[in-house]
């Protein structure tokens, strides 16, 4: 520290205690009293209907924010059941591809029509259709899963696979494209690496 000499401006002197060589802050401690004043806050806000405005407007941000990224497939807005590289290359993979499992939703729609017609052979055959088809989508999942296990023992190692995958991949293949969450990255037809 420097002495302080009479020929010094006050200006001077105000610089040399604000910045200090010695790393002092320049200015005296705050009483705690002063300090713990300074930081109360009332434990019911004065205008309660304005503060529950606020807070629900900021619960709907929010909301709107993490919904916005779960379809996007941003990872922080994720369920714990969709996280990770194995689960966005399963979702890529199965949204590449075109199944006739993802149909099913709308065939079962056309068959619940098709109950409704009063002619007994439509509706037998509607149900024999739907027992065809739902046959031929689990068959379709099940090959599905053993490719995906495959394909992620090359990726991501022998025993490095997680558990549930090929669950997870018949899951996502039954749902329609349009109604996946979050959304498909990927277009129809694109190759996965």
């Amino acid at each position: 520290m420097t002495k302080k000499t009479s020929d010094e401006t006050p200006e001077t002197v105000e610089n040399d205690t604000a910045v200090s060589p010695a790393g002092k802050k320049g200015a005296p401690t705050p009483k705690r009293s002063d300090q713990v004043a300074a930081n109360k806050r009332p434990l019911v806000p004065n205008d309660r209907k304005e503060a529950r405005q606020r807070a629900r407007a900021q619960m709907a941000e929010q909301r709107e924010r993490a919904r916005v990224g779960m379809a996007n497939g941003d990872e922080r807005y994720l369920p714990e059941r969709d996280r990770g590289p194995q689960k966005r290359y399963i979702r890529d993979w199965i949204d590449s591809r075109t199944s006739l499992s993802e149909f099913m939703l709308p065939f079962m729609f056309l068959v619940i029509v098709a109950t409704f017609i009063p002619i007994p052979q439509i509706q037998v055959y509607g149900m024999f259709a739907l027992w065809i088809f739902f046959f031929i989508m689990v068959i379709e999942c099940i090959f599905a899963g053993i490719r995906i296990r495959k394909s992620l023992r090359e990726k991501f190692g022998e025993t490095r696979v997680e558990r549930g995958v090929r669950w997870y991949a018949a899951m996502r293949m039954i749902q329609m494209r349009k109604l996946r969450l979050p959304k498909p990255q990927v277009a129809r037809g694109e190759q996965i690496r």
